[in-house]
């Protein structure tokens, strides 16, 4: 096999490769055995048809596809390793010349990873918001608490917005009853806006025993699109009482025996989140900035691979919840050009990122260890909901259990980056990276 390297752009290369046919032979053999294999034919045991035979039955044309086939990705493989090449993503190929007993010649254009300068961490600077806490927020969390442990009272009087109701409802168009438009006894809160449209500002003034008749249009079924009448009667009327906020709430809805302890630790915990808010806020501007200042190249391949993926993978997740791409658009008023514009910024960017932290993991000489590739397998079968082995098995029958390796390798390299870049905040304040990663592990922590 002789192979030669042309350089289209720096992330890009040109394989010319010419196999001779007797280098064929081995895939040549192999694709006669397999067809062999897969053909009946009278009088031969089956994997025992003599090539003469298959040549006659399939073409011996069909043959030769099959076996080039085979052989252009092992090709492909020993001229990337004689050239030293750091390929990414698939291989365009295209065969240039091939006769029955002639050489094979065909190229091969690849993605390969681009001489990238990372430039000098200790220089990077980068500044987030300071964190403030206003005691409304702490506020907005005691009135989630107190809306939790609510309970419910009826009252001798008409509803009105934020009330509990029991309601029955019963739909017609032009006096025909809708079939499926009955229900009794459903709750609902008044001005949640939950079901029908009209329901709400229907309920408002009505009491318990009473009904009264509003006008919506039906969205489902054969009168869709119709005007229907609908009865709706009140069965009773329930308020919603807050607790009181004292010492004897504190004990009910939290560990703490007093409301300051609990406001205390409400702090706590608005503050942690803020910290690992700061964490991300520097890790992407950070990230963003090295980008620029190393001028990392965008391969093509890889990102109009990893933009297909991104789009299938939100068609499947709309297609889970019973919409399509038409409904997706139509909902957030865009184009499917806007959203493959978007699409295609949010991959390049991170494939770039990918790039320059793989560039710096292997400058910093980031090593991997068993125990660190088995807890990221544990975490991310967890997530999956899987067990851990049967995940890392279907990591490895798909291929993809490299990639995880990647992952956590580039993890580890951006370690390094938060390590030695200054984070201010806009009080001109410095952050320790410390005070960031307890937060993020307390945050951890509570989740768990």
């Amino acid at each position: 096999m002789k192979s030669t390297v042309e350089t289209l752009s720096p992330t890009r290369v040109r394989l010319a490769i010419e196999v001779p046919f007797v280098e064929l032979e081995p895939s040549l053999k192999k694709a006669y055995r397999e067809i062999g294999q897969q053909i009946q034919i009278p009088g031969f045991r089956k994997g025992k048809v003599p090539a003469a035979i298959i040549d006659q039955r399939v073409g011996r044309g069909t043959v030769l596809n099959e076996a080039v086939q085979e052989a252009i990705p092992q090709n492909i493989l020993a001229a990337v390793r004689e050239h030293d090449l750091k390929t990414l993503g698939r291989p365009e190929v295209d065969i240039t010349e091939f006769n029955d007993g002639d050489s094979l010649n065909f190229t091969a254009e690849v993605d390969v990873r681009p001489e990238i300068t990372v430039p000098d961490l200790a220089a990077i600077e980068v500044t987030v918001d300071e964190l403030q806490i206003d005691d409304s927020e702490i506020d907005e969390q005691v009135k989630n608490l107190r809306e939790r442990f609510a309970t419910l009272k009826t009252v001798e009087r008409a509803a009105a917005e934020g009330d509990y109701v029991q309601i029955d409802l019963r739909a017609t168009v032009d006096g025909e009853e809708v079939p499926g438009g009955s229900a009794s006894n459903i709750s609902h809160e008044v001005g949640s806006k939950q079901l029908l449209p009209g329901l709400d500002e229907a309920l408002v003034g009505l009491a318990a025993g009473e009904e009264t008749t509003f006008t919506t249009q039906l969205v489902g079924g054969e009168f869709a699109g119709r005007d229907a009448d609908v009865v709706v009667t009140v069965r009773t009327v329930k308020e919603k009482e807050l607790p009181e906020l004292n010492d004897e709430f504190a004990q009910l809805a939290s560990e703490f025996d007093t409301i300051e302890e609990l406001r205390n630790d409400l702090r706590e915990r608005v503050t942690r989140g803020k910290r690992v808010e700061q964490i991300y806020a520097a890790r992407d501007k950070a990230l963003e900035q090295l980008v620029e200042a190393a001028e990392v190249p965008a391969p093509e391949g890889v990102i109009r691979d990893e933009v297909e993926s991104r789009k299938q993978a939100m068609v499947d997740q709309l297609e889970r919840i019973g919409a399509s791409l038409e409904d997706y658009l139509a909902a957030e008023e865009k184009t499917e050009e806007q959203i493959d514009t978007e699409l295609t910024e949010a991959a390049t960017q991170g494939v770039k990122v990918q790039l320059l932290l793989d560039t710096l993991a292997d400058a910093e000489d980031v090593q991997v260890s068993d125990d660190e590739f088995g807890h990221e397998i544990v975490h991310r079968a967890q997530r999956a909901g899987m067990a851990p082995q049967q995940y890392y098995d279907q990591l490895v029958r798909s291929g993809t259990a490299g990639a995880v390796f990647g992952d956590v390798r580039r993890g580890k390299a951006l370690a390094a980056v938060m390590e030695r870049i200054t984070i201010k905040d806009s009080a001109g304040n410095e952050i320790s990276l410390d005070a960031l990663r307890e937060a993020s592990e307390a945050e951890h922590a509570h989740e768990h």
